[in-house]
């Protein structure tokens, strides 16, 4: 072999060792810069959950009271209370339980996080009739029954639990 013909032979193998490194970090560098990515969207879910939570634990202690006007703070029924609380934070609710199960996107209980929507069959007839707030550690914000009103009450072992139909992200 001659000179130049080794010569060449090491100018192609540096040349393609550069473009390995070169790709390799082109795609390390394009993983790295899409982690955060992801971490902003989850941060800003969870900031929103957040918010969403506080909302709703301002009104602690209100009424209960079946088909309460939508809007109205004085008085909540489970779907009114959700839907003001959202709306308060961006989110456009329907205004009954049975319709808010139908939006977002579909959560399985072993993946519930704060701000999902949880929704039971208290009535055991097929048909949901309540809907809560996760707020994460097994606890639900929600509202229901006159004299109790809007509270905050564990999952595990609830009515609630023993009547989950399913759970709706919509945040």
């Amino acid at each position: 072999m001659s000179f130049t013909q080794n010569t060449l032979m090491g100018k192609t193998r540096l040349g393609k060792t550069l473009l390995g490194v070169t790709l390799s970090l082109s795609i390390a560098l394009t993983g790295s810069l899409a982690a955060p990515a992801a971490k902003v969207e989850a941060a800003s879910a969870s900031s929103t959950a957040s918010s969403v939570i506080a909302t709703g634990q301002r009104f602690l202690g209100v009424d209960y009271k079946f088909g309460a006007t939508a809007g109205s703070t004085s008085s909540f029924d489970c779907s009114s209370f959700t839907q003001y609380v959202f709306k308060k934070n961006g989110i456009t609710l329907p205004r009954s339980s049975v319709s808010q199960s139908k939006v977002g996107k579909y959560v399985s209980r072993s993946s519930l996080q704060a701000g999902d929507l949880i929704f039971s069959d208290t009535n055991r007839d097929g048909v949901i009739n309540h809907v809560s707030i996760y707020m994460g550690n097994g606890k639900l914000l929600h509202t229901y029954r006159k004299g109790i009103g809007v509270t905050i009450s564990t999952f595990s072992g609830s009515t609630w639990d023993k009547t989950y139909v399913t759970a709706r992200r919509v945040i």
